[in-house]
C-alpha cells in the first residue's frame, strides 16, 4: 500500500508535480515516466488510465508522439536551466537525456538532485565565514521547490564581491588618500560593485577598474620621480649648509647622518634610529648651548663691569689731576709756612684717597680677568661636549659600541694612517653562537643583554686603541691597528676566555655564551667591504667547524 499523502493540500498542478518528485525520491521508485504518471494520478486523486497520445508540435525531422509525463519533464528540465551554478548542469543533462531517449540517465540525475535537496542542512558550527554577514540566513522553507523558483545566487561569487567592495573601499582607499581623485573612485567602485545584480553591471564595472589602475600606476610613476627630486634638493641644500659651516662640527655631524640617509635605500627601521638618536643629540646640544650662552652673557657683564671701574678710575684721575693744579697755583701764592703746611697735608690725603681707589680698582680688575678666565675655559669645556653630541650619533644606541657609520670612519682613518706608515691592520668579525636560542628560549630582552656583556668584555679585554662597532644584529666588526694577523687571533682568542670567566646571566640563570669569529689582515689598499668580506667568509668557516672558533682569512 503506498504512503501517499492526502491530496487535499495540493492544490495547484506545480504543487503536484513537486510532491510526486520528492515521493519517487522518498520511495527510490525508478523516475520512468510511466512511475512518473502513475504516481502523479494517484496524488492527484484521479484513475490511473494509459497514456493518451497528445499531440505535441514536433521538430520538423521526427513526428513522434510525446506524452504528458515527458513534456512536464522537459518542461522541468528547461526551468533548470534558468538556474545558475550546479543547477543548470543538471537541467541540461536532463534536457540530453530526453533529446536521446536516455531515461537511465534522467533518473540516476533526478536522483541525485533529489537526494542533494532533501539532505539536511551543515550545522551552524561548521561553516567557516569568510566575510561578515550582515543579515543572518534565514530559516530552510518546509517546502521542497523543484520548479518555478527563481535563480539562487552562489555564495561563492557574494564572498568574492564582498572581498572586492572591502579591497575597493577599505585598502585601496586608505592608500590613495594622497589623491582624492582616485581615492573617490575606488570608494566609488566599491559601492557600485556591492549593489551590482548582472553580468552588464560587472563588465561596466571590470572597465572602470580597469581605468582606475592605470590611473594609479601613472600617479605611482609621478610620486617616485617626484620624490626622488625632493632628495636630490635636500641633498643639495644639506651639502651647501655642510661646506658652509667652519668651526660648527657639532652641526657638521648631524648633517653627515641625514646624508647617508638619504643616499642609500631609505629603510623604515634606520629612520627610526636615526630620529631617535638625532632627538637625543638635539636636547643635549640644546642645553649646552644654554650654558655656552650664560656663560657668553656672564663675560660680558664682567667686561662691562671692568670698562665702568675703568671710567671710574678716569674720571677720580681726571679729579685728582684738577686738584693738584689747584694747589700747585696755591703754593705759588703761599704767604707763611701755615699755609704751606695746610695745602701739603690736604696733597697728601688726595693722593692717598687715589691711591685706595687704584688698589680697588686693580683687585677688581684681577678679579674680572680670573671670571674671565674661567669663563673662557668653560665655554671651551661646553663646546668640546657640544661637538662631542655629534659623535654620539655614531654610537649604537644599545650597546654603546660604534655603529656602521662610525665603523666606516674609524676604518677609512685607520686605513689611511696604516697605507702612510706601511703599518699591517686588522679587522675581526664575530658573531654570537645560538643567538636565536637565547632570543626564543629567554626572551628578546635576554638577547639584549648578551649583546651588552659581550661589548662590555671585549672593551675590558682589548687595547684602548682597538675599536669595536656594532656591524648588524649579533654581528661585531673590531678594528685592530699596528696589529699582525696571528695577534689578532691571539686577541680574539683571549676574549673567548675571557667571556668563559665571566657568565652571563639571564632570569637568574648562569648562561655560557659563545662566538665564533674570523680574522683577515687587510692588503695595502684594499677596500673596506673586500677586507670585512674575507673575514666574514672566514667566520663562517668557523661556524661550520663547530661554533666557539677563530679562524684566520687567507
Amino acid at each position: 500500500m503506498s504512503k501517499t499523502p492526502n491530496t487535499s493540500q495540493f492544490k495547484s498542478p506545480t504543487d503536484i508535480a513537486r510532491e510526486t518528485f520528492r515521493q519517487l525520491a522518498i520511495q527510490r521508485i525508478a523516475p520512468t515516466p510511466e512511475a512518473y504518471r502513475k504516481l502523479y494520478n494517484d496524488i492527484a486523486g484521479v484513475p490511473d488510465v494509459p497514456d493518451v497520445p497528445v499531440e505535441a508540435t514536433p521538430p520538423p525531422e521526427t513526428a513522434a508522439k510525446i506524452s504528458e509525463a515527458e513534456i512536464l519533464l522537459a518542461n522541468f528540465a528547461n526551468n533548470l536551466q534558468l538556474s545558475t551554478g550546479d543547477m543548470s548542469s543538471y537541467g541540461q543533462r536532463f534536457s540530453r537525456a530526453i533529446k536521446t531517449g536516455n531515461w537511465q540517465d534522467y533518473g540516476r540525475g533526478l536522483t541525485q538532485l533529489a537526494e542533494r535537496i532533501t539532505a539536511p542542512p551543515a550545522a551552524p558550527g561548521n561553516n567557516i565565514s569568510l566575510v561578515d554577514d550582515p543579515v543572518p540566513a534565514p530559516a530552510a522553507s518546509k517546502n521542497i521547490s523543484l520548479v518555478d523558483d527563481g535563480p539562487v545566487e552562489d555564495p561563492r561569487l557574494r564572498i568574492l564581491k564582498d572581498l572586492l567592495y572591502r579591497t575597493l573601499t577599505l585598502a585601496l582607499t586608505s592608500l590613495l588618500k594622497p589623491t582624492p581623485q582616485l581615492a573617490g573612485e575606488s570608494e566609488s567602485l566599491g559601492m557600485s560593485v556591492k549593489t551590482a545584480v548582472n553580468e552588464g553591471e560587472l563588465n561596466q564595472i571590470a572597465g572602470r577598474l580597469k581605468q582606475l589602475c592605470f590611473q594609479i600606476e601613472l600617479q605611482s610613476g609621478d610620486s617616485a620621480e617626484q620624490q626622488e627630486l625632493l632628495l636630490r634638493l635636500f641633498d643639495l641644500l644639506l651639502t651647501n649648509i655642510h661646506d658652509l659651516l667652519d668651526n660648527d662640527n657639532w652641526l657638521r655631524g648631524q648633517i653627515e647622518v641625514v646624508q647617508n640617509l638619504i643616499a642609500g635605500p631609505i629603510d623604515h627601521r634606520a629612520l627610526q634610529e636615526a630620529t631617535r638618536s638625532l632627538k637625543d643629540v638635539i636636547y643635549k646640544q640644546g642645553v649646552l648651548k644654554n650654558s655656552i650662552a650664560e656663560s657668553k652673557t656672564s663675560v660680558k657683564n664682567m667686561m662691562t663691569a671692568f670698562i665702568d671701574r675703568l671710567n671710574a678710575m678716569a674720571d677720580s684721575t681726571g679729579v685728582y689731576q684738577h686738584k693738584m693744579g689747584t694747589y700747585s697755583q696755591q703754593l705759588s701764592s703761599a704767604k707763611n709756612v701755615a699755609e704751606v703746611n695746610d695745602l701739603i697735608r690736604n696733597i697728601l690725603n688726595e693722593t692717598k684717597e687715589v691711591q685706595s681707589e687704584t688698589l680697588r680698582s686693580r683687585d677688581m680688575i684681577v678679579a674680572a680677568q680670573k671670571e674671565v678666565s674661567e669663563a673662557e675655559a668653560r665655554i671651551k669645556e661646553l663646546e668640546n661636549k657640544l661637538a662631542h653630541m655629534s659623535e654620539l650619533v655614531r654610537e649604537d644606541q644599545l650597546t654603546g659600541s660604534l655603529n656602521r657609520r662610525g665603523m666606516d670612519d674609524v676604518f677609512e682613518r685607520e686605513a689611511d694612517r696604516a697605507d702612510r706608515r706601511n703599518t699591517p691592520l686588522c679587522v675581526a668579525l664575530l658573531d654570537l653562537d645560538n643567538f636565536k636560542k637565547l632570543n626564543d628560549t629567554h626572551g628578546h630582552a635576554a638577547g639584549d643583554e648578551a649583546l651588552v656583556h659581550l661589548v662590555r668584555i671585549v672593551k675590558q679585554t682589548l687595547r684602548s686603541i682597538d675599536v669595536v662597532a656594532r656591524y648588524g644584529g649579533e654581528e661585531f666588526v673590531i678594528i685592530m691597528p699596528e696589529t699582525q694577523l696571528e695577534e689578532a687571533a691571539q686577541a680574539m682568542m683571549r676574549v673567548q676566555r675571557e667571556l668563559t670567566k665571566h657568565f652571563f646571566t639571564a632570569n637568574d640563570q648562569r648562561l655560557f655564551i659563545t662566538f665564533s669569529a674570523g680574522v683577515a689582515l687587510r692588503n695595502s689598499r684594499e677596500p673596506q667591504e673586500e677586507t670585512i668580506k674575507r673575514a666574514d667568509k672566514a667566520m663562517y668557516e668557523a661556524k661550520q667547524s663547530g661554533k666557539n672558533r677563530v679562524i684566520k682569512a687567507a
